[in-house]
């Protein structure tokens, strides 16, 4: 598997990195650790996860799981050192027993989430709380999952400074941000001394979003271009393959489709996985993997071994220099 520079860190990490959202909860322990071992076996290191993982998953769930699950798969088998762990703050909803007992499903859930923000005592907490739960002493990125705009940037920046500074953080990170944000992030960070971001983690797929559509969450073109401009920011792109919206049997009734449908580049990606023998969700991923404007690592989140099974092998696809023109040319 090939690795990638962090930024200008000069710390090198697997390009295809594991999402552990659903792992201990929608993905049981068994299935979980031979996904890991697996990924591992494979040259992988990069793992990422969040203190919120996964509290939607059922009432029995208040967020930290996949922490948890992380910690027992570490202590299993004594790899830390061979691990890069990204975990995340922010994304915790304050009012978690209030929303499992409300009965809400799908969007209505989501709208009436009260998160607890990036102040500077839920950021030391929320460290301390994750190296409790993962078992280890320090993580490699330390995200703010959801960008805060109630709380000063200057608070949560000298915050995560503390935690860099005490060892428990070797990086930052942002995530769900605004390209002006993360800019104004980088101004403040650069004029108090403070760690600046290293990696921003957005949603991105080769199909691009619609135009008067950008979400937060997305990374849309200003962000890349800004990215262009700044290397020291590396792209980690979630949702790469955007819940299998390429492989789908029916891609207009996707819950992504009204956001990112383009059926010229959806078929140019079947085409492309004809061509090759794989998939089109293979064929999205290493797209994604081989573009270097910017270069982005990209996060798989397989539920199931068997979604596990198929992902995987997209680090073996190779697209011709004309293969990924094609699909340049028809996004």
């Amino acid at each position: 598997m090939e690795k990638i520079e962090l930024g200008n860190t000069g710390v090198r990490v697997g390009q295809l990195g594991l999402g552990c959202m659903q792992m201990g909860t929608a993905t049981d322990e068994a299935t979980s650790f031979r996904m890991l071992d697996a990924f591992t076996d494979a040259g992988g290191d990069f793992l990422d996860t969040a203190d919120c993982y996964m509290w939607w998953g059922g009432p029995q769930y208040s967020g930290g799981e996949s922490e948890q699950l992380l910690a027992k798969w570490l202590a299993r088998n004594g790899n830390r050192d061979r691990t890069f762990l990204a975990t995340k703050v922010s994304g915790l909803p304050v009012n978690v027993p209030e929303l499992h007992a409300s009965g809400l499903q799908g969007e209505e859930i989501w709208a009436n989430v009260r998160f607890e923000g990036a102040g500077a005592d839920t950021v030391r907490r929320g460290i301390d709380g994750s190296l409790k739960r993962l078992g280890v002493e320090h993580v490699d990125l330390y995200y703010v999952h959801v960008d805060d705009r109630k709380t000063p940037l200057e608070e949560t920046l000298a915050a995560l400074a503390e935690v860099v500074a005490a060892g428990k953080a070797r990086f930052i990170g942002w995530s769900n941000v605004r390209t002006w944000r993360l800019d104004r992030v980088r101004q403040l960070a650069a004029q108090n001394g403070w760690p600046s971001p290293v990696a921003v983690q957005q949603r991105y797929s080769y199909l691009p979003q619609h135009p008067g559509t950008n979400h937060t969450s997305s990374a849309g073109e200003e962000m890349l271009d800004y990215l262009r401009d700044h290397r020291d920011v590396s792209l980690v792109a979630y949702s790469p393959i955007l819940a299998n919206l390429y492989d789908s049997p029916d891609p207009q009734g996707h819950r992504f489709w009204p956001l990112y449908g383009n059926a010229k580049a959806l078929d140019a990606v079947h085409t492309v996985a004809k061509e090759l023998g794989a998939t089109a969700n293979q064929v999205a991923l290493a797209w994604l993997l081989k573009r270097r404007d910017p270069q982005a690592f990209a996060l798989m989140g397989p539920r199931t071994w068997e979604q596990f099974e198929t992902i995987v092998p997209a680090i073996d696809v190779r697209l011709s220099d004309e293969q990924f023109q094609h699909l340049e040319d028809s996004a």
